[in-house]
Order: structure tokens, then sequence, then C-alpha cells
């Protein structure tokens, strides 16, 4: 991206998304980041008077890492990293990659020695709940190729969707909110779906740009035992590199008991990875007006207009139904009627049809009306 487009993201990130000040130690961490773009985050967190601290991967090196990982090393690396994460009070986590499949052959049994030394103690049990910390996909050839655009089609849909006047997100998510606080029951249907289960009073939270940049969805969970149905995954994804098309799950009392793919001995591999691995953590709308189609990247994709998404595995904090993994992976439906409609009813009632809102309250969130300019 051109130097104004980087330095106006930085801005967002530092004064919107973490509201980075005066003392605050902020740590950046760069996956296969230009060095601009890297240069351009510690200019706008030491404007805002806070502490820049780097940290450069590369996926490549990465990988290698992963494939000789032993239980001592990713133990000390977990110790190392989980150490930095308690000195600091912000993190920016920027997540570029010259190749999306790069960790598709590192063996299920060694990145799951990752999961549990590194990703659990570093960010699930110390960054989500003890720093301000925001999380986007870096633009690339390789992004804008999933993407199906151009070089310079993909930079400026990447700007549009990031810097996004998240203010009037806010407003408009608003009354959502509200709803899915009173709502006990929620039942999703759809082609290859009818998905039912109790919320009742877990917590609702919606995100406008603190958290995700781009952003744009309002999630809870559901009670971890009271999931029954089918439900069908009509967008593509990728989870540690390797993809996954047309998943369906069937769950009974909360369980995934049932599960087919594209690739189903990794998806079955994926659910065995603990206990808590074949349970939900989360059910989300997503109603960002720019993001309209997926691109096997779940940051965006799980923000895609007129779209649900499940999250199998871990809950997280602010809407925990207890649920407790190494996993959380975004499955996402999309209800637009190019992608084949849907519905969600909260107690019985309708609350959107085909991707676009009903209730007079919620017509804010369709995408004619949040995307205007």
């Amino acid at each position: 991206m051109d130097d104004v487009r980087v330095e106006r993201l930085a801005a967002l990130l530092v004064q919107h998304s973490i509201q980075a000040g005066p003392g605050d130690r902020v740590l950046i961490e760069a996956f296969d980041v230009e060095a601009r773009a890297v240069a351009a985050m510690v200019r706008a967190v030491a404007r805002a008077g806070a502490v820049p601290v780097v940290e450069t991967r590369y996926n490549e090196v990465l990988r290698d890492l992963y494939l000789h990982a032993t239980e001592e090393q990713m133990r000390l690396i977990g110790e190392l990293e989980a150490d930095r994460m308690r000195q600091v009070q912000c993190y920016i986590g920027l997540r570029g990659s010259h190749n999306s499949a790069e960790f598709s052959d590192v063996p299920q049994e060694r990145m799951a020695l990752y999961q549990r030394h590194i990703w659990r103690p570093v960010h699930l049990e110390r960054r989500l709940d003890h720093t301000r910390w925001v999380v986007l996909r870096w633009p690339s050839g390789t992004f804008a190729q999933a993407a199906g655009m151009s070089t310079v089609a993909c930079e400026e849909f990447y700007s549009r969707c990031c810097c996004f006047d998240y203010g009037r997100m806010e407003q408009a998510v608003a009354p959502l909110r509200v709803r899915m606080e009173r709502a006990c029951k929620v039942r999703v249907v759809g082609p290859g779906t009818d998905l039912h289960f109790r919320k009742d009073k877990i917590g609702v939270v919606p995100c406008v740009g603190h958290r995700n940049i781009p952003d744009g969805e309002c999630f809870t969970a559901p009670i971890r035992d009271s999931v029954n149905g089918t439900i069908r995954f009509n967008a593509p994804t990728l989870y540690q590199g390797r993809s996954f098309d047309e998943i369906a799950l069937t769950l009974q009392d909360g369980r995934i008991v049932g599960a087919t793919a594209s690739d189903p001995v990794a998806l079955e591999r994926i659910l065995d990875a603990d206990e808590g691995s074949r349970y939900l953590g989360e059910f989300s709308f997503g109603f960002h007006p720019h993001v309209l189609r997926p691109m096997r990247d779940t940051l965006f994709d799980e923000k895609i207009a007129g779209s649900i998404h499940l999250a199998i595995g871990n809950a997280y904090g602010g809407a925990d139904n207890g649920n407790r993994s190494e996993i959380h992976w975004d499955l996402v439906q999309i209800h637009r009627p190019e992608f084949g409609g849907g519905e969600v009813y909260f107690d019985g009632e309708l609350i959107r049809k085909d991707g676009l809102f009903v209730p007079d309250d919620l017509l804010d969130l369709n995408p004619d009306r949040l995307g205007a300019e």
C-alpha cells in the first residue's frame, strides 16, 4: 500500500483500536510484513507517547521451527513470550503471508505443541484478557490472489474495509446487542441447516474495530450442551495451512457427533485435539458492508455482510460459555440469496432473512445503509 494509506491505518490502530497513551508498552508483532509498514506502526505508537516493542517473524522460518518442535523447545519459547506479554499493556498483530499454505505439511502433533505451549499461555491466557489488542491481516500478492483481485484493486478494497467509520458501526449495532442479550433461543435455518440452541444470559460482544481490523460482527455463545441439529458452512476456510470446503456438522446436546468436509481426515484430527474442540465457543453475526465474498481468510470472512459464523472450540471473554480448547476455528455460513439464503430466529421471531435484518431497529446494519457514503 502507499505510504498515506499505511500511515492512516497505523493511526487508526493506535488511536482507535488499542487507544495507546503515554507510558503504555506496545508489542508490535509482524509476520511477513514489509519493513516500512512496521516502521509506520512504530512511529504511530511513539507519537502517542507510548513505548514500541517490535518482534518480526517469517512464516518460512516458523515452519522449520514447528517441524522440528520438541516439548522442551515449545515450553521454553512459550515461557519467554508469556513473560514479555506480561510486561506490555497493548498488542498489535500484523499477520502477513507470502504463502497461505506454509504450514500445511507440519504434522498435526507438532502444531499441537505450538497450540499447547505458546498459543494458549501467551495469547489465550494472557493477551486476550490482559492487554488492549488488535490483529489484522496484512495485504500481499497472495492475499490479492485469494481475493481474486489485482494488486491495485486489492489495496483499494483493503483500505476501504479497514479504515471504516467504526463510530457509525458502533451506533448501528447497539440495537442488535440488546436483542441478542434478551434472546434465549436461537434457530438457524438454511440449505443443509437446521440448528437450534439456547443462549439465555451469556454475554454479547459487539466488535467495532477494537480487536480486529476490519471489523463488523456481534458475538455471543450457545449454552455448551444446548446445541442440536445440523449446519453446512458454505464459505471455504483455511486452518493451520490446510484448506477445507463444504464443512457440515451434526451436533447432539452440544457435541459434534458427525462431520464431513473436503478433507475429512484432517477435520477429524482437529476435532479430536481435546475435549472442548467438539463443542462450540461462539455464535456471531457478520455485517461489514464492504466484505461480500469469502477468500479463505477468517479475519475478513467472518465479517461478511449477511453471514453468521460459529466457532469450534474455545469461548472468549465477555461471551463465555465455559468451553475450553486449544482450538478456536470460525466457520462461516453466508445467507445472502446468491449463496443459497438462510434465516435466523430469536425466540421464534425472524431476525434476519437472506442476509438482511428484518426488524425496523436493525435496518441500519444492512449493507445499503451501513455502507452508504
